[in-house]
């Protein structure tokens, strides 16, 4: 299939979305172009219960680069799926990220995944305590 593109077949005519000059096939390229990845949807969980601020997120991630947690939160917000809020005029000024109403609507969607990462987790593995 090298050089062919998949597209999606809608009332028998090909079809595919395009977002921000992306061009996606299906809707689960779409989504997992916008959370996959490492770290995306890990952020996501995070702030599913509302505002956290970057130290916050990087202590629940310890084995993410502060470099690489601000790029995923840049991202995130560049799709309009985090909201960054910024408290203070200057110096040091408070962040705080919290999900869009867009980025809350993935919600289920990311439960429902942790759910399945649990049940095969459980399953093929065992649970163990870490430092």
């Amino acid at each position: 299939m090298t050089g062919q593109i998949v597209v999606m077949i809608i009332d028998g005519k090909q079809k595919a979305y395009q977002v921000n000059e992306k061009t996606f096939h299906c809707g689960t390229n779409a989504t997992l172009y916008f959370i996959g990845g490492k770290w995306k949807s890990v952020i996501i969980w995070y702030l599913r219960n509302g505002e956290m601020r970057f130290s916050q997120l990087k202590k629940l991630m310890p084995d993410i680069t502060e470099k690489m947690l601000s790029l995923q939160l840049k991202a995130l917000q560049a799709d309009a799926i985090l909201d960054r809020k910024v408290f203070g005029i200057k110096p040091p000024n408070r962040v705080e990220y919290s999900l869009t109403d867009f980025g809350k609507s993935f919600v289920p969607v990311i439960k429902k995944i942790t759910e399945w990462g649990i049940e095969y987790s459980e399953s093929k593995g065992r649970l163990i305590d870490v430092d």
